[in-house]
């Protein structure tokens, strides 16, 4: 897609997440999918390698449908085997959170790197920033004129380029739509190229909230770029996207985007209707300890599913192969699962998988991800940028 293929297109509904068909034995429901491996030891986080694959494929197939870069961000998964995989199946470059998980993708190999929240390079972070810059293509964002001195300190003299993130509705950082000039042009004073724009439409992590979250996104990245041409500003990035608005997105608005979770889903991306479960590659293995009553005590708690719970999700984590069930308490190594009226339960020391409700959190508590195909496992790879913080 070209700077001026610009449009309002309509974005495409998807419906609502349908429940996987489940298969009920004596006092085990069981949804078809592939057992557990007997021989895990639990709790452990696993990736069914098939999903994965679907889940890959369908974004890049996404993106190339719709004429659209992916720079998918690797904050979900931080896992050089995944990385791979997605630049092998066309992603142009990975998009980061930090400048030390940047520092470990351009170790791995990986040379265009985009770190996409607004730097404030000071001290030992900006010269962390310049040798970066000097060994692989490097993008940062920036969403004041405060924060582009600091970056220019850093990298003037080097082929970087700073983008310049736009508030499309999250309210967390950004600057309002119209009022990039001012921030693009102290790049361009300072010595640097603007790429262009991005935008966040985290919103969309709210139910009933995607279709519009999209809608804004697109509306803001166009207004935007409008104004960086108002300033006399060249740059024809437009970049966006998150996984729940990743389906929706509006032709001639974007012309990159950056989804992460869609590697793995979880149960936000189902309870937003953005997943169905059979597209949560990703689930923690544990073991049913105790039960009593309707209760049932696993082995999986916040140390290893994370503690994110947003105020509308229907429990701490969800069970895909007993989705009414719901996790009602937390602790920080067992989880309480309540299940409703008689649905059968699983038996004493037998495995359960747990879909974190944050797959991203959940991912950077744990050393390595155990990978299952046909329900055996088939290796192990290293969460190798867990803890890259800084």
């Amino acid at each position: 897609m070209d700077d001026s293929s610009r449009g309002n297109g309509t974005p495409a509904v998807t419906g609502p997440a349908t429940l996987p068909t489940l298969e009920v034995g004596h006092n085990v429901a069981m949804a078809l999918s592939p057992p557990l491996p007997a021989d895990l030891e639990t709790p452990c986080l696993m990736v069914d390698r098939n999903v994965l694959e679907r889940n890959l494929v369908a974004m890049a197939d996404l993106a190339r449908d719709h004429g659209l870069a992916l720079r998918p961000h690797a904050k979900t998964h931080k896992c050089v085997e995944i990385a791979r995989r997605q630049v092998a199946l066309g992603a142009v470059g990975l998009t980061v959170a930090t400048v030390g998980e940047a520092e470990l993708f351009a170790d791995m190999g990986f040379t265009d790197l985009f770190i996409a929240y607004p730097v404030w390079a000071a001290g030992a972070r900006g010269l962390r920033l310049r040798a970066l810059a000097e060994r692989v293509t490097l993008r940062v964002g920036a969403d004041s004129v405060e924060g582009v001195e600091l970056v220019a300190r850093a990298l003037t003299g080097t082929a970087a380029e700073v983008v310049v993130e736009v508030d499309s509705g999250h309210h967390r950082t950004g600057v309002a739509p119209g009022s990039v000039g001012p921030v693009a042009s102290a790049v361009q004073r300072y010595g640097l190229n603007v790429a262009g724009v991005f935008t966040f439409p985290g919103h969309s992590y709210s139910p009933g909230r995607r279709e519009q979250a999209a809608v804004d996104e697109a509306r803001a990245l166009l207004e935007a770029d409008a104004a960086l041409h108002q300033a006399g500003v060249s740059a024809g990035l437009r970049s966006g996207g998150s996984t729940p608005t990743a389906a929706l997105v509006q032709q001639g608005a974007l012309n990159e985007m950056r989804p992460g979770v869609y590697v793995f889903n979880d149960a936000q991306q189902v309870e937003l209707g953005a997943a169905d479960w059979d597209a949560v590659a990703l689930t923690a293995a544990a073991t049913v300890l105790s039960r009593h009553g309707r209760d049932v005590v696993l082995d999986a708690g916040s140390k290893v599913l994370g503690a994110d719970r947003p105020v509308w999700a229907t429990g701490s984590g969800r069970l895909p192969d007993f989705p009414e069930a719901r996790i009602g308490a937390l602790a920080e190594h067992h989880a309480t699962v309540t299940f409703a009226g008689d649905a059968p339960l699983p038996e004493l020391g037998s495995m359960v998988r747990v879909a974190p409700n944050h797959v991203c959190a959940a991912v950077n508590l744990a050393d390595q991800l155990t990978i299952i195909s046909g329900g055996v496992v088939v290796d192990q790879w290293q969460v190798a940028a867990r803890g890259r913080n800084a």
